[in-house]
């Protein structure tokens, strides 16, 4: 389980972070990681781990929206043993992405999605076994001005469209075979860190928390986000469908609202 920390400590991380990403576009530092490991996953073993493949950008375009995937290589090591994946981004104010929470029906594990960076940072996958073992693998990017920043937006408009959900299944499906789906939810992603253009104080956070998903009501995965993804979350992961049938999903933020979206899965 991720190493807990009170609210207390966890502002003082933040702040810790902010003074090591002070200056943008200073590369990638690693010695901001034993901070972080210390924080999360206090007297544990981590093994790097080449099963773990991580695809990023070396130079991202915009710090808000950084393409990132990974994928398990169920041929090597421990991959078929993950069970969660912890995404950590160094140098943000709030480390943790977000948490991936794996099934056998995802089959072999393969995931693009976009994450945010304030500054240069080394991007972390930390998975997980059912027994507590951890394994990492690491990439460096180079991205800036991700997390804060000036907001100019119509909150109306902003509220009434924020939920809205597209999800869609590549087609022909294969039934039994590893099959690519697509899911974007319309959301700001508010980090907590921005400020509101006209009143140049800083908007509260608002943010998709949790996007669980379904098959014929089985689970295939669930994703615990946080404001390190990027704005209107999008995750494009692979998974097994054996019949025709429902792929759900339901989607919550963090002021209790719920979003719920459903396709039928034909041949």
């Amino acid at each position: 389980m991720l190493q807990s920390i009170s609210k207390t400590g966890y502002l003082a991380l933040a702040g810790l972070m902010l003074s090591f990403s002070g200056n943008a576009l200073a590369e990638a530092d690693p010695k901001i990681w034993p901070v972080i490991k210390e924080a999360f996953f206090a007297d544990r073993k981590i093994e790097e781990a080449d099963f773990i493949q991580l695809t990023a950008p070396k130079r991202a375009e915009s710090g808000a929206q950084v393409p990132f995937s990974i994928a398990l290589d169920q041929d090597k090591g421990h991959a078929k043993a993950i069970k969660k994946i912890y995404v950590i981004v160094d140098a943000n104010p709030i480390q943790l992405a977000a948490t991936y929470n794996l099934t056998e029906e995802l089959g072999k594990f393969n995931l693009s999605t976009r994450i945010r960076l304030e500054t240069d940072s080394f991007v972390r996958a930390v998975g997980e076994t059912a027994d507590g073992k951890l394994y990492m693998a690491a990439v460096p990017i180079r991205a800036a001005g991700g997390c804060g920043g000036i907001i100019d937006a119509d909150e109306s408009a902003v509220r009434a469209s924020a939920g809205k959900i597209k999800m869609n299944v590549e087609s022909p499906v294969s039934f039994g075979a590893s099959t690519p789906a697509t899911f974007i939810i319309k959301h700001p992603m508010r980090t907590g860190l921005q400020r509101d253009l006209v009143s140049q104080g800083f908007l509260p956070a608002f943010f998709i928390n949790k996007a669980t998903f379904t098959y014929n009501d089985k689970p295939v995965f669930d994703v615990d986000l946080n404001v390190g993804t990027s704005e209107d979350p999008y995750l494009k992961f692979d998974f097994v469908p054996k019949q025709p049938g429902i792929l759900k999903v339901k989607a919550t933020d963090n002021e209790g609202k719920s979003f719920t979206h459903e396709i039928d899965v034909k041949s």
